[in-house]
Parts: C-alpha cells; structure tokens; sequence
C-alpha cells in the first residue's frame, strides 16, 4: 500500500473501479486554496501598480491570469456600482425607521377615514 492510498484510507476514501472521477474531484476539492477578499483585493491592486508583470505576479500567487482578470472584472464592476450608489441616495437607518413610522401613521389615517366613512 502507497503513502496516497493510506492518506486516503484515513480520510475514509475508498477507490473502487469506476471512482477514479469523484476520487480526483474530491482530493481537488479539500485542497483547493480559498483566498479571501482580502487576498484578492491585495493581488489585484498589485497588478494596478504593475511593478511587476501580471504573469509573474499571477506565477507567484498560484493562480491563473484567467482567474486574476476575472477578480479583476468584479473589482472594477464592484467600484463602478459603487460610485453608481453614491450618485443616488443611500438611506440611513433612521431614514428608513422615519419612514416605516410616516407609513404606519398614513394607514392608521386611511383605516380611521374608512371607519368613519362606513360608519355614517
């Protein structure tokens, strides 16, 4: 027995003739890296700078130039709807809660004018 078949044996992996696919799929899957937004963000603001060539720093981060220009397209999307937001009025908290109130009271007026209307 190998060291991978052990490891796996462990993990409680068994390879049976047929599974080499969903075996593959699933050691891609636990050692797949996650970055975080952070990670991403880092990178992709490296990139701006081009100190370095994208393929050297992609190279160096582990990861495909397909995935950095993908973080890449969010990044800037993300800031276009930004700036977009900023342009329209966010509502605040208290806004919101403000309205909610304005809201209730229109309608205790439009029960009541209702009330008195069916009542005459």
């Amino acid at each position: 027995m190998g060291i991978t078949t052990q490891v796996l044996d462990r993990e409680g992996v068994t390879a049976t003739p047929g599974s080499a696919a969903k075996l593959i799929r699933e050691v891609r899957a636990k050692t797949r890296r996650k970055f975080t937004a952070e990670d991403k963000i880092r990178i992709v603001l490296e990139g701006f700078r081009k100190e370095i060539p994208v393929s050297d720093l992609c190279r160096r981060e582990g990861i495909s130039s397909a995935l950095y220009y993908s973080w890449l397209k969010d990044f800037m999307e993300a800031g276009k709807a930004r700036l977009k937001g900023d342009s329209l009025r966010d509502a605040t908290r208290s806004d919101v809660k403000g309205l909610r109130e304005e809201n209730a009271r229109l309608k205790e007026l439009v029960w009541v004018s209702r009330r008195c209307r069916f009542n005459s």
